[in-house]
């Protein structure tokens, strides 16, 4: 049966449809409401002539059909074939950047807090996203202080001789030694931190001070202090949501631009009425099925090939389908099909994941204040097109602030230190540490290693090291530590720095290494989520600038001292000259070639008369 015929018996009833090509692959997904209606439009003779929809037509040799019971199921079904297949016609999103979760170990003996990117289905309870992204750490980090639940990487299942120092500081209860809490104790905290993470601040006050005021009548005053203590730090952050809450409702806000057959999309996070944070996304090609009826952004002129109305429900049911939390307002430029379709199904995902908020409003605001924040994404969209597309240099701030997001950091980047290890089938092995500083490379601050206590090719080992080496001396002489440790490398490089820094008990430091070839950024601890940027990304370009320098610096280290190693050899030859005697010669000539030329008296300023004799004598043979 051919691909007219099949379309002909394609049911009346509402589905998803999906075209394929010659190799069977899936190229483009779409829904309908009826079926045959919708996939017999594509070969009408008005469409064809559109050379996109000419070109997806031509390709497709069969279409495939899943029939559903209403618009709603095949808008979800749709948004779930296009990930899985990731069809080429299709609009994929593409985002700048994923915000972290707090994710909450539960199915652990001893369950812990971590910041995450990626959620699993592991039994694990997630909460978020935050934005800024460093909110996730700051809570993270409230976790630590005040509940002592820990985000180690510690094997928790057996018993440990003693505890690292976050115990010793009062960050941890220390559940990976036996006898400093109890499984009793543990829960106790964790039940703490999943009412706090599951906004149940009042359930949680009233816990702690019943917990409180047993410990006092149990004459437990230290415990009940405790108590006490948390007690007023989940009372003053709850005022904070609330006075947050009076403020304004939760947003998002979308605008774009469009130019060039490129697009980008800015997408402005309100909470409590206040602009929290922006999403950038990008699109360097458009799919060749995007629609036709195309109006660009505000101010500029129409395109036949770009049509925002057939973009964004595409967009919209990627970007928030089975995602945790959605905003209860969705401000978009243009209206489109199915937008109240949409708004139920978000509707009942955020009633289902249990959110305040009864219903989903996607809304497109014609006036108004609401419409000037449409206008104001739009601008920034267009500014984003810029800098993306025209190639304009961001400022060093937005650079270091975009790598603080990326990589979670703590604070704002001020100093990076990176490594490598340089050489060649084991021999001379050593090892760079080149700075950058407050938005440029600090040569003065450049440090070289050669290896001492490795034999043979391990760059793991070389790499222990040369960390050890390095920040042992630091903590001996109480300097500061950088903002970021960065590896040229990969997994094996960054645990043996990690295993280094461990070691010495420093914990807490930030650190990362970038592969050489994917071009992937692994951060110590979350080594399962690699950071992977777009090959424009400033903050890649940062990286990379960093990476390089250390391995030039150890490449050119390398290639020295072999030229020293190979350059002494013929000296080693001579009687009575060692490897000491003939560095010194190098080091004070310059060249092997000036130490033959030289005199008598020249080279009895660097070794003694008898050695210079039987350098005279070995050269005069050699002559």
């Amino acid at each position: 049966m051919d691909l007219q015929q099949k379309i002909r018996t394609l049911p009346l009833s509402a589905g998803v449809y999906l075209y394929k090509n010659a190799e069977g692959e899936v190229i483009y997904v779409g829904k309908a409401k009826n079926l045959r209606s919708r996939v017999s439009s594509y070969f009408h003779e008005g469409r064809l002539v559109d050379a996109k929809t000419g070109t997806l037509v031509r390709e497709a040799v069969d279409v495939d059909y899943i029939v559903v019971a209403n618009n709603k199921e095949a808008l979800a079904l749709e948004n779930h074939l296009i990930k899985q297949k990731q069809p080429r016609f299709n609009i994929l999103l593409r985002d700048d950047k994923t915000y972290p979760y707090v994710k909450l170990t539960l199915a652990e003996r001893y369950p812990r807090v971590y910041v995450t990117r990626r959620l699993r289905k592991d039994g694990s309870s997630y909460y978020g996203p935050y934005f800024p992204a460093n909110l996730a750490y700051r809570i993270v980090d409230l976790i630590h202080r005040h509940f002592l639940v820990p985000s180690c990487n510690v094997d928790l299942n057996r018993s440990h001789p003693r505890p690292c120092l976050q115990f010793y500081i009062g960050r941890c209860l220390g559940p990976c030694v036996a006898g400093l809490t109890t499984p009793e104790l543990y829960q106790e905290a964790i039940r703490d931190v999943k009412m706090f993470l599951d906004g149940r601040p009042t359930d949680l006050s009233r816990s702690l001070r019943s917990r409180m005021e047993k410990a006092a009548e149990s004459q437990e005053y230290e415990r009940a202090a405790k108590y006490r203590d948390l007690i007023s730090t989940v009372e003053q952050l709850q005022e904070k949501q609330r006075i947050a809450a009076v403020e304004g409702d939760d947003a998002d806000v979308f605008g774009y631009h469009y130019e060039n057959d490129m697009l980008a999309v800015n997408l402005f996070h309100m909470r409590g009425g206040r602009v929290l944070d922006r999403r950038e996304f990008f699109w360097e090609e458009l799919p060749e099925h995007v629609g036709t009826a195309a109006l660009g952004s505000p101010g500029e002129r129409s395109s036949p090939s770009f049509d925002p109305a057939a973009f964004f429900p595409s967009f919209l049911t990627q970007l928030y389908i089975g995602q945790p939390y959605v905003p209860p307002n969705i401000y978009v430029p243009v209206d489109f099909e199915d937008r109240e379709v949409l708004e139920d199904l978000l509707s009942e995902q955020l009633a289902a994941g249990g959110g305040r908020a009864t219903r989903v409003h996607v809304v497109v605001p014609q006036r108004g204040d609401k419409r000037s924040l449409i206008d104001l994404a739009g601008n920034n969209a267009k500014q984003s097109y810029d800098q993306r597309f025209r190639v304009m240099k961001p400022n060093q701030r937005q650079i270091q602030e975009a790598l603080q997001d990326v990589l979670g950091l703590p604070e704002l980047p001020k100093r990076i230190e990176c490594f490598d290890i340089s050489h060649i089938q084991g021999a001379e092995t050593v090892a760079s540490m080149v700075v950058w500083e407050d938005g440029k490379m600090k040569k003065s601050d450049y440090r070289k290693f050669i290896i001492k206590t490795v034999e043979g090719v391990d760059d793991f080992a070389s790499m222990r090291e040369v960390v050890t080496r390095r920040y042992k001396r630091l903590q001996d002489e109480k300097k500061t530590f950088p903002s970021l440790i960065l590896i040229d490398g990969g997994l094996g490089q960054l645990h043996a720095a990690a295993e280094a820094l461990g070691a010495l008990e420093i914990i807490n430091q930030p650190l990362a290494s970038i592969a050489k070839r994917e071009e992937i950024i692994y951060v110590c601890g979350q080594e399962n989520e690699p950071v992977v940027l777009d090959h424009h990304s400033p903050v890649l370009h940062l990286v990379q600038l960093i990476r390089d320098e250390a391995h030039r610096f150890a490449v050119t280290f390398h290639r020295k001292r072999r030229q020293m190693r190979d350059r002494s050899t013929e000296l080693l030859e001579i009687p009575g000259v060692g490897s000491g005697t003939s560095r010194r010669l190098l080091e004070h000539f310059g060249s092997l070639q000036a130490v033959k030329q030289a005199d008598a008296a020249a080279l009895s300023a660097v070794v003694t008369r008898s050695q210079a004799d039987a350098i005279l004598e070995h050269f005069r043979e050699k002559a």
